[in-house]
């Protein structure tokens, strides 16, 4: 139960998006690499690029957003994972 409450809370940026209209000061991690992915607001990143560049400059940023929302919770993961399959076990039917 704390996995999945852990990662529910590491991903929660939709009440932040509700909630938190005008102040992006108080955004939350997940929702400013939301919006780098869903807006491609990576222009103020990228002053000196041709066009070529920005295009893959964009991808990279895209990407390393992708492996900072995941990352943490791959690192967590092993530590959990044996009170995780101890609790799966506890329901299952053992022949």
């Amino acid at each position: 139960m704390i996995l999945f409450y852990g990662v529910a809370q590491w991903n929660a940026w939709f009440g932040a998006l509700i909630y938190l209209n005008k102040s992006k000061e108080l955004f939350p991690l997940q929702l400013i690499l939301r919006e780098i992915l869903v807006a491609s607001d990576t222009s103020s990143m990228m002053n000196n690029a041709s066009d070529m560049d920005r295009a893959s400059i964009s991808a990279t940023i895209k990407y390393s957003t992708i492996m900072v929302a995941t990352l943490p919770i791959l690192f967590v993961y092993p530590f959990l994972q044996k009170h995780f399959v101890s609790g799966i076990m506890v329901g299952a039917i053992k022949g």
